[in-house]
């Protein structure tokens, strides 16, 4: 049967996510050197698809959920210390948004199977959710709300791929530790829990 609530041990590992993501979307603040063509390289989408692997749909939604909540009234936790509901009209919000709907798939593709092939799986999916919402985002975005010339969809595309194979690299990464994770820390801790 399945809880209705969160337990402390979920709020704080929620809480736990919310605090990786926004470390994850400020690396560069602490190695500068991680950029590429000058845009800052993040690892908000491997510890978006972590929260999802790791704490299954519902926390993971949420959590993902708390961290845009928290950006958006203001906490400096976006990427480049943002935050503020300005943001809403950044052509990047398309991937914090992805965060949310990602973490909450892959939760439920890593629930409904706890082998290491899911895992891969399921980070997968997320890696593609996240790029199609957030490329979708930044496209019509450069094109319909922001000024400028616009940009090709295909550029759009195009202009990702350095990113999206650091994130591919990531998200198997992430599958792998998740998988090593849920096998020993988290099922000896569930394990007491339950005693």
């Amino acid at each position: 049967m399945k809880r209705s609530h969160f337990s402390a041990y979920d709020i704080t590992l929620g809480a736990l996510f919310v605090a990786l993501m926004a470390v994850g979307a400020n690396i560069t603040a602490f190695m500068p050197f991680l950029q590429v063509m000058g845009v800052p390289v993040t690892l908000q989408t491997f510890f978006a698809i972590l929260a999802g692997l790791v704490l299954g749909s519902r926390l993971g939604f949420f959590s993902l959920l708390v961290y845009t909540t928290l950006g958006l009234i203001g906490a400096p936790i976006f990427a480049g210390f943002k935050g503020g509901v300005s943001i809403l009209f950044s052509p990047t919000f398309g991937f914090i948004v992805s965060f949310i709907v990602l973490a909450y798939l892959v939760g439920k593709l890593a629930e409904s199977n706890r082998k290491l092939p899911m895992y891969i799986g399921a980070a997968f999916a997320g890696l593609i959710i996240n790029y199609f919402i957030g490329v979708n985002w930044f496209y019509f975005a450069l094109n319909f709300w922001i000024g400028g010339e616009g940009i090709s969809f295909t550029l759009a595309w195009s202009s990702m791929i350095p990113f999206l194979i650091k994130d591919t690299v990531l998200a198997v990464g992430a599958g792998f530790f998740a998988y090593r994770l849920e096998k020993s820390v988290l099922h000896r801790t569930q394990l007491r829990q339950a005693a």
